[in-house]
């Protein structure tokens, strides 16, 4: 069984630029056909994470112009992430703490994959992906 986050993550990760619009992202995740995506900035690094959600929410319903908010401005605070040599126990352990669905995977400062609820199902006892769900889904 995989025992770290390179194992079972997506690979090939692609980023929406963080000057990139909004509408850029939501046709990117439209081709790549996801739910988000992550957002580097100019220094290659990651910013954030980029839903499908926070476009509706945070752009659409509050009446913003998709084509002139840029994605860096939904980028909010330092993003979680996970090394691709943690282990997948760690990955499902920060996965719940912060509630995220999704989990970045870096190798030094390099984006490489995104481990998803969907990758640890495929991967780890149901049990324990019983408890991610759980975790992630209960109210605070």
């Amino acid at each position: 069984m995989a025992r770290n986050a390179r194992d079972v993550m997506t690979g090939g990760a692609e980023c929406v630029g963080e000057n990139e619009s909004v509408l850029d992202a939501a046709k990117m995740m439209a081709d790549l056909d996801v739910g988000a995506v992550p957002i580097c900035g100019e220094d290659n690094r990651l910013k954030g994470m980029l839903t499908d959600r926070d476009i509706v929410v945070k752009v659409l319903a509050q009446g913003k112009d998709p084509a002139q908010t840029q994605a860096g401005e939904l980028g909010q605070g330092k993003p979680v992430t996970i090394g691709a040599d943690d282990s997948v126990a760690l990955a499902l352990e920060t996965m719940a703490e912060h509630k995220v669905r999704r989990l970045p995977v870096i190798d030094g400062q390099e984006l490489i994959g995104i481990v998803s609820q969907a990758d640890l199902a495929a991967n780890v006892d149901e049990e324990e992906t019983g408890a991610l769900v759980k975790a992630i889904s209960s109210a605070d």
